[in-house]
């Protein structure tokens, strides 16, 4: 999550100073993503730095109010215009936990998977419930039903790749799974960025 095009697009409908630009961060993510006002100062100080927001003078309460630029409008309308950048980090700890576990000679991966899967459908359960308690009829209810909407679909698909995991392993007997440690010397250094790459 971007914060910092996230309080640059707000600033766009306006001057705020920091406890208003977090109010309204909250307003439009139902406060799934809680930010300090430590975060927000900071946040706008590197964004005066790139010269993407201005300080402002204070009012009569001691608020410093900050103003979105030029440039920082067009970063905006960049920002919305784009895709969301999906991440080069292959580290999904569930993801690495089991393949290890499917590899690890002794290891039980169907109880390791049995294990996820339950507290999956769980939080699954709690989010469903969640949702249904409420209704979309304000624009903060609209925009924190999407958030949680996608922490659903995320749970979702969570639980159907795990049943996915286990009827893989369930095709192999576990013997034919396990790796032994190689005698093999490894190279050194990390692998090339191709090699990366070639797994995103």
């Amino acid at each position: 999550m971007s914060v910092r095009q996230s309080l640059l697009a707000i600033l766009a409908q306006g001057p705020c100073y920091g406890y208003q630009l977090r109010h309204e961060f909250d307003r439009r993510t139902g406060s799934v993503w809680p930010l300090n006002v430590g975060q927000i100062y900071n946040t706008l100080e590197r964004l005066e730095r790139d010269g993407l927001v201005a300080r402002g003078a204070a009012d009569e309460h001691g608020h410093v109010y900050w103003e979105i630029t030029a440039t920082g409008a067009s970063e905006v309308d960049r920002w919305l215009a784009s895709p969301a950048p999906r991440s080069q980090a292959t580290r999904n700890e569930l993801a690495i936990k089991l393949a290890v576990a499917a590899t690890l000679p002794g290891a039980d991966a169907a109880r390791v998977i049995a294990a996820q899967r339950a507290a999956s459908e769980e939080h699954l359960a709690d989010l469903t419930a969640t949702r249904a308690t409420r209704e979309d009829d304000s624009p903060e209810e609209l925009a924190w039903s999407l958030l949680v909407d996608s922490m659903i679909f995320t749970a979702e698909a969570e639980v159907r790749w795990l049943d996915h995991v286990q009827t893989r392993l369930a095709q192999h007997p576990v013997h034919a799974l396990a790796l032994e440690l190689t005698t093999d010397r490894p190279k050194r250094g990390r692998p090339s960025r191709a090699d990366v790459a070639a797994l995103v």
